[in-house]
């Protein structure tokens, strides 16, 4: 095997990024044209209806939509107690964290990879896995150890951060890795033993929240992989231990369609009841439209 202990890091501030701290949506700045289609509008009345009767509702996220300055919007419904849990693949927490950190995130990944120094930055690899590991030490998950370390740093930025938010309204938030597609599995700090703890545990909070989705929602935006496969585990496992969870509203949003989305969000899950919704279109259309359809009318 390889020494991993011999890869060279460099500093965050050595990388130019592509999305600035300017570029993130504010809700008081939401001025798109809503979607209106009979297929959103029908999903956007299915969980206003899960919200007035107290529903859960989950939000799997891809790290595209952080990438793509959606933060603040995905904050704001959570401030408003509109999503009960969100889960995120590994790359998501990385992406929040150098926001919180420098305000900067996503490098140019077509450059760095031609001299070995993609994702090898020194503060993000050795401060998220030493998150990870006191994660561990304190049989926590993933999602909660990262959010609680953003606000022990207090980091500048972490008012842009959905983890440290989901730690302060003590909303869960669940990471779901696997093992060498994030670039913290790179540094030489990386403990694959405590990722797998902390995912593990995370996972088991994961599937409680989907024992509890009868009636409810959930909501897949810019994961096509990892995420679907969870939730159908998840579903599996909730179904197996004698939880009712049949009528529930799935929803795949992305900018492109993908298989295991439509099968194991909107198609397999929702056989017994409920429906499944396929909405094709860039982030940073479907999700403001979301944002200003849920919240229209809500006060602060």
């Amino acid at each position: 095997m390889l020494d991993f202990t011999k890869i060279r890091t460099i500093p965050i501030r050595q990388r130019r990024n592509k999305l600035k701290l300017n570029e993130i949506i504010n809700p008081e700045n939401n001025n798109i044209e809503p979607l209106n289609s009979n297929n959103f509008n029908e999903l956007i009345e299915r969980i206003k209806k899960a919200i007035d009767e107290n529903k859960h509702i989950i939000l799997m996220i891809g790290a595209h939509v952080i990438k793509t300055g959606m933060s603040l919007l995905i904050i704001d419904l959570m401030k408003k107690g509109i999503i009960k849990h969100i889960a995120m693949n590994g790359a998501g927490p990385i992406h929040d964290f150098e926001i919180a950190l420098i305000g900067e995130t996503s490098e140019y990944v077509e450059q760095t990879i031609e001299d070995g120094t993609f994702g090898m930055i020194e503060e993000t690899g050795k401060m998220l896995n030493d998150a990870i590991r006191e994660g561990a030490e304190n049989n926590h998950g993933m999602g909660y150890a990262i959010g609680k370390k953003i606000a022990e740093l207090n980091l500048p930025n972490k008012e842009y951060s959905i983890l440290y938010w989901a730690y302060k309204l003590s909303i869960p938030l669940t990471v779901h890795v696997a093992i060498g597609t994030d670039i913290i599995h790179q540094h030489p700090s990386c403990d694959g033993s405590s990722i797998g703890k902390t995912s593990y545990n995370d996972f088991k909070i994961f599937a409680d929240s989907v024992s509890r989705l009868e009636g409810g929602i959930l909501l897949n935006i810019g994961c096509a992989v990892v995420l679907p496969e969870v939730f159908l585990k998840a579903l599996t496992i909730a179904r197996n231990l004698g939880f009712n969870v049949k009528n529930i509203t799935t929803a795949n949003l992305d900018m492109l369609d993908h298989y295991r989305p439509r099968q194991n969000v909107a198609t397999r899950p929702t056989s017994l009841g409920g429906k499944g919704f396929i909405i094709i279109g860039a982030h940073q259309v479907t999700i403001p439209s979301l944002h200003k359809r849920l919240t229209e009318n809500m006060s602060n």
